[in-house]
């Protein structure tokens, strides 16, 4: 029986090139259009009603912020077109699920987040989107 040290088990010739096996993953997309950090907007509009039989509040998400979403969404979606995100308004963050509605993207708000900000329909708000990366 031979005995080894730990220098006859290193490999013989130059280190091969790129990260280690549990190195940081390589800068850049990921092949879903997310970052490592995933997809992030702020979105800026005025809440409105949905005046339903059970009536809810939104935020629409601009066009060209729509857009990026819906070029990430089949990473993320689970179904419906709907995208999990967290939220953050003001001090305020949670987590939901965009709607697909006309062509673009809503935020719904609950009462409790409303609340929290003070927010009644018709005024301005802004908000920061983050989805995450895909599933």
């Amino acid at each position: 029986m031979t005995d080894h040290t730990a220098d006859d088990l290193e490999p013989d010739g130059p280190e091969p090139d790129g990260p280690e096996p549990d190195g940081p993953e390589p800068d850049g997309p990921e092949p879903d259009g997310l970052g490592p950090e995933g997809l992030q907007l702020d979105v800026t509009g005025a809440v409105w009603e949905w005046r339903g039989p059970s009536p809810y509040y939104f935020l629409r998400v601009p066009a060209d912020e729509s857009a990026q979403l819906r070029a990430v969404s089949t990473g993320v979606t689970y179904g419906w077109g709907m995208i999990p995100v967290r939220v953050r308004i003001g001090a305020t963050v949670f987590e939901t699920s965009l709607w697909p509605k006309d062509g673009c993207y809503v935020v719904p708000l609950k009462d409790v987040v409303r609340d929290a900000e003070g927010l009644d329909e018709g005024d301005p708000v802004t908000a920061r989107i983050t989805v995450a990366g895909s599933r």
